[in-house]
């Protein structure tokens, strides 16, 4: 496992960070425990949770995932070994965002936050979070899979000065270490840098947005703020919901796919997306590649990337995408790998 620097922090991670959005809906707490160890012993350092988690939101799981961590950390006794970034849910603007988490107003302001916070210590046991996320803007933004930006000049947000004054608080106050934006935009960013800069708060070490060979679409404005700015990608949904394992290929439905068992997502599933996805598995295994392995690899090695958050619903499919690490893509795949993206771009953004 390699590790890299956290942002301008003085924190390095793993490469591979733990995503858990599936405990406490497809995972049970003994689970989730047991992919914790596995993780750690593979020298996986940080485990990226939410509040709202497990995906997709309920009422009746809402925190469960947080909760589930919790009891490992006080059980291990490993607080000290392991960096937990957990995110606050943004206001409920789109037709997706969950209306029940902090009853739907959720904005990045003082009472949103100290609210979000708060209830996110508490469900995981600890006194302090290392990397402490805004899970998406205060704004409306095309994000979530929406192609078009459509601007709202009514709209009322809350600024980013307004956040980040909140969370200067918070991490004098001991209760969390650095902070990371979601789902940003390049203009989110510069914002965020700016008003850092004029003091409002502390300067942003991370993005986490959607990161795969069916999304690429962060190469596009956002990495260059990751190569001259520091403030690196956190990839999320590397395998597109599990399409670039190739398990959904031919129409199939696994009985356990989360394409199978829930309908919201449909981000990755639209004809230029399987049609790609059939070309990527196709070149896998023309080189003897496990198409996941990959995938997963393709994002790890991506320069502008600080760790990538792999997540599974099993021991052994969690085994697997931990041993992406191990491999290190020859230059004919890559090229492969360039020429159908350059065929089929961003077929699922």
């Amino acid at each position: 496992m390699q590790y890299r620097q956290l942002g301008r922090t003085d924190i390095k991670i793993s490469e591979i960070t733990l995503g858990t959005m599936t405990w406490g809906e497809q995972n049970t707490e003994a689970e989730a425990h047991a992919q914790i160890d596995m993780a750690l012993a593979y020298g996986v350092n940080m485990i990226d949770a939410a509040e709202m988690y497990p995906v997709p939101p309920r009422p009746e799981t809402q925190g469960k995932t947080e909760q589930y961590i919790g009891s490992w950390l006080k059980k291990s006794g490993k607080r000290d070994q392991v960096l937990i970034a957990t995110k606050a849910t943004g206001p409920a603007r789109k037709p997706h965002n969950p209306r029940h988490v902090r009853g739907g107003i959720n904005n990045l302001d003082r009472k949103g936050l100290t609210e979000a916070l708060d209830g996110s210590l508490k469900r995981l046991q600890t006194d302090y979070v290392d990397l402490y996320q805004m899970h998406w803007p205060d704004r409306s933004v095309n994000s979530f899979g929406q192609l078009n930006y459509a601007h709202f000049p009514d709209e009322v947000t809350v600024p980013p000065e307004e956040t980040l004054s909140v969370l200067a608080e918070f991490v004098k106050a001991g209760k969390i270490r650095h902070i990371g934006l979601s789902n940003e935009t390049p203009w989110g960013i510069a914002a965020f840098l700016r008003a850092a800069e004029q003091g409002a708060g502390p300067r942003v070490a991370t993005v986490q947005n959607p990161y795969n060979l069916l999304n690429r679409t962060f190469e596009i404005g956002l990495s260059e703020f990751s190569h001259r700015e520091q403030v690196g990608l956190l990839a999320y949904s590397p395998l597109a919901f599990g399409m670039l394992s190739g398990k959904y290929a031919n129409g199939a439905r696994p009985a356990d796919g989360r394409l199978t068992l829930f309908e919201r997502f449909v981000r990755y599933t639209n004809p230029q997306a399987i049609s790609a996805t059939d070309a990527y598995v196709a070149l896998a295994k023309k080189h003897g590649l496990d198409p996941a392995q990959m995938a997963l690899a393709f994002v790890t090695s991506r320069p502008f990337a600080t760790s990538n958050i792999i997540g599974a619903t099993t021991l052994q499919q969690l085994q697997s995408n931990l041993d992406s690490s191990k491999l290190k893509l020859s230059e004919d795949v890559l090229a492969a790998i360039e020429l159908i993206h350059q065929q089929q771009p961003n077929p699922a953004p």
